[in-house]
Protein backbone atom coordinates (compact mmCIF):
# COMPACT_ATOMS: atom_id res chain seq x y z
CA UNK A 1 0.00 0.00 0.00
CA UNK A 2 1.05 3.69 -0.64
CA UNK A 3 -0.14 6.64 0.86
CA UNK A 4 0.48 10.16 -1.21
CA UNK A 5 -0.35 13.65 -0.19
CA UNK A 6 -0.28 16.54 -2.81
CA UNK A 7 1.18 20.32 -2.29
CA UNK A 8 1.94 23.51 -4.72
CA UNK A 9 -1.82 24.00 -5.51
CA UNK A 10 -2.98 27.83 -5.01
CA UNK A 11 -4.18 31.21 -6.99
CA UNK A 12 -2.37 32.27 -9.89
CA UNK A 13 -3.13 34.62 -12.93
CA UNK A 14 -3.86 33.49 -16.28
CA UNK A 15 0.08 32.58 -18.10
CA UNK A 16 1.44 32.38 -14.65
CA UNK A 17 3.04 28.57 -13.42
CA UNK A 18 2.72 26.42 -10.63
CA UNK A 19 4.55 23.24 -9.82
CA UNK A 20 2.26 20.56 -8.06
CA UNK A 21 4.10 17.91 -6.02
CA UNK A 22 3.15 14.43 -4.35
CA UNK A 23 5.02 12.72 -1.52
CA UNK A 24 4.65 9.08 -1.59
CA UNK A 25 5.19 6.69 1.33
CA UNK A 26 4.84 2.50 2.01
CA UNK A 27 5.86 0.16 -0.46
CA UNK A 28 8.83 1.04 -2.63
CA UNK A 29 7.63 4.17 -4.66
CA UNK A 30 9.60 2.86 -8.33
CA UNK A 31 7.06 -0.06 -7.85
CA UNK A 32 4.47 2.33 -9.23
CA UNK A 33 3.32 3.75 -12.15
CA UNK A 34 2.15 7.92 -11.20
CA UNK A 35 -0.51 9.89 -12.78
CA UNK A 36 -2.17 13.26 -12.27
CA UNK A 37 -5.65 13.69 -12.67
CA UNK A 38 -8.10 17.16 -12.44
CA UNK A 39 -11.47 18.26 -11.22
CA UNK A 40 -13.30 20.78 -11.74
CA UNK A 41 -16.67 21.67 -10.28
CA UNK A 42 -19.66 20.05 -12.53
CA UNK A 43 -17.20 17.66 -14.19
CA UNK A 44 -15.83 14.53 -14.13
CA UNK A 45 -12.47 13.61 -13.08
CA UNK A 46 -9.79 14.45 -16.13
CA UNK A 47 -6.59 12.22 -16.63
CA UNK A 48 -4.06 15.06 -17.30
CA UNK A 49 -0.49 12.71 -17.05
CA UNK A 50 1.23 9.86 -16.19
CA UNK A 51 4.75 8.54 -15.65
CA UNK A 52 6.01 5.19 -15.70
CA UNK A 53 8.27 3.27 -13.46
CA UNK A 54 11.15 4.84 -14.70
CA UNK A 55 10.28 7.94 -15.76
CA UNK A 56 11.46 6.77 -19.00
CA UNK A 57 7.64 7.36 -20.66
CA UNK A 58 5.27 9.68 -20.22
CA UNK A 59 1.63 10.70 -21.22
CA UNK A 60 -0.04 13.42 -21.35
CA UNK A 61 -3.83 14.75 -22.25
CA UNK A 62 -3.41 16.62 -25.54
CA UNK A 63 -5.02 19.93 -23.34
CA UNK A 64 -1.70 20.25 -21.93
CA UNK A 65 0.88 19.16 -24.07
CA UNK A 66 3.26 21.33 -24.22
CA UNK A 67 2.84 23.44 -20.94
CA UNK A 68 2.56 20.45 -18.41
CA UNK A 69 5.54 18.31 -17.67
CA UNK A 70 5.57 15.46 -15.20
CA UNK A 71 8.46 13.94 -13.50
CA UNK A 72 9.71 11.82 -10.77
CA UNK A 73 12.23 11.23 -8.35
CA UNK A 74 12.23 7.39 -7.39
CA UNK A 75 15.13 8.38 -4.54
CA UNK A 76 13.06 11.62 -2.89
CA UNK A 77 9.77 9.62 -3.49
CA UNK A 78 8.02 12.46 -5.25
CA UNK A 79 6.11 13.12 -8.60
CA UNK A 80 5.71 17.02 -9.43
CA UNK A 81 3.92 18.35 -12.52
CA UNK A 82 5.13 21.23 -13.60
CA UNK A 83 2.13 23.66 -14.89
CA UNK A 84 2.73 26.47 -17.28
CA UNK A 85 1.45 28.57 -18.93
CA UNK A 86 -2.39 28.15 -17.14
CA UNK A 87 -5.61 28.79 -18.21
CA UNK A 88 -8.62 29.30 -16.40
CA UNK A 89 -9.79 25.81 -17.82
CA UNK A 90 -7.39 24.51 -16.02
CA UNK A 91 -8.89 25.53 -12.78
CA UNK A 92 -9.34 22.02 -10.61
CA UNK A 93 -8.42 20.49 -8.19
CA UNK A 94 -5.74 17.79 -8.97
CA UNK A 95 -4.85 14.59 -7.33
CA UNK A 96 -2.03 12.42 -7.35
CA UNK A 97 -2.63 9.00 -7.91
CA UNK A 98 -0.83 5.10 -8.13
CA UNK A 99 -0.99 2.21 -10.21
CA UNK A 100 1.16 -0.88 -11.31
CA UNK A 101 -0.27 -0.87 -14.75
CA UNK A 102 0.80 0.88 -17.96
CA UNK A 103 -0.30 2.54 -19.75
CA UNK A 104 -2.88 3.73 -17.17
CA UNK A 105 -5.28 6.83 -18.74
CA UNK A 106 -8.29 5.90 -16.37
CA UNK A 107 -9.36 6.85 -13.20
CA UNK A 108 -10.36 3.21 -12.52
CA UNK A 109 -6.93 1.85 -13.19
CA UNK A 110 -5.13 3.85 -10.37
CA UNK A 111 -5.64 1.92 -7.05
CA UNK A 112 -4.36 5.03 -4.89
CA UNK A 113 -5.27 8.66 -4.58
CA UNK A 114 -3.97 11.44 -2.43
CA UNK A 115 -6.49 14.49 -0.78
CA UNK A 116 -5.96 16.32 -3.54
CA UNK A 117 -4.76 20.08 -4.24
CA UNK A 118 -6.68 23.20 -5.24
CA UNK A 119 -5.14 25.06 -8.31
CA UNK A 120 -7.14 28.01 -9.15
CA UNK A 121 -6.58 30.51 -12.49
CA UNK A 122 -7.67 34.04 -12.46
CA UNK A 123 -8.17 36.04 -16.26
Amino acid sequence: QVQLVESGGGLVQAGGSLRLSCAASGRPFSSYVMGWFRQAPGKEREFVAAINWSGGRVDYVDSVKGRFTISRDNVKNTVNLQVNSLKPEDTAVYYCAATTRWPAVSGRQYNYWGQGTQVTVSS
